[in-house]
């Protein structure tokens, strides 16, 4: 059973695209944080059972990744809005479980584009930090009238010095943009490309714990 202290806090890890959830939950687990953690799946379902937030084109990608890396700040998934609800209920549900709680809100590639896209376009009380791992901007015209929301915000940005997927200056971005903002951030750029070494899991679990460690006793 969770002590009080225990369920102050939630860690949501929301995977990249085409990715199994049942996959990534172990890694998660593995983390070994006292706090609860959820794996939600994306709303696209593929035929292999992985998930997206949402679809993307593979001719469209096939010919987006031999142009080389690339930063995605003007792009706007048109299923962003089936993929933030989502994410709306998988919180809801979880302050249903624990009420009270803060979450810690991590996402990997195109889950840390929804998770931003959630936090500046909808609003999210009651987060205390966010992780954004191989990530990247999008909607950036949508997001920056709302950036005011990221003052303050510890957040830890992780980006692989040679990934072939999302520009290394596309992981600069989000940081600046963070910065920018006042964002409390950690960078974190590691030699390795669009992944999440150990490297990475280990400074995600000192991330959350120093998050934990830092919040007000029985919140």
């Amino acid at each position: 059973m969770n002590t009080p202290q225990e369920r102050r806090m939630v860690l949501v890890f929301l995977h990249g695209l085409t990715m199994d959830p049942a996959v990534l939950r172990p890694m998660v687990d593995a983390l070994a944080l006292p706090i609860p953690t959820i794996v939600p799946a994306g709303p696209v379902r593929h035929e292999d059972g992985t998930h997206s937030w949402w679809a993307v084109d593979p001719a469209h990608r096939a010919a987006r990744l031999a142009a080389g890396p690339s930063d995605l700040f003007d792009r706007h998934p048109k299923e962003r809005p089936a993929a933030r609800a989502v994410l709306a209920k998988t919180l809801a549900d979880a302050r249903a479980a624990h009420p009270g709680c803060r979450f810690v809100l991590v996402g990997y590639s195109q889950g840390g584009m929804l998770l931003m896209d959630h936090l500046l376009t909808q609003g999210e009380p009651d987060v205390a930090g966010i992780g954004l791992l191989s990530s990247t901007c999008i909607a950036l015209d949508e997001w920056m009238p709302h950036v005011a929301r990221l003052n303050g915000l510890p957040a830890l940005v992780t980006h692989g010095r040679s990934d072939g997927d999302l520009g290394f200056s596309a992981g600069e971005r989000l940081r600046d943009l963070l910065q920018g903002a006042g964002a409390q951030v950690q960078w974190l750029p590691f030699d390795g490309g669009h992944e999440m070494p150990l490297v990475v899991w280990r400074a995600l679990r000192r991330f959350v714990l120093s998050l934990q460690a830092a919040a007000p006793a029985g919140g």
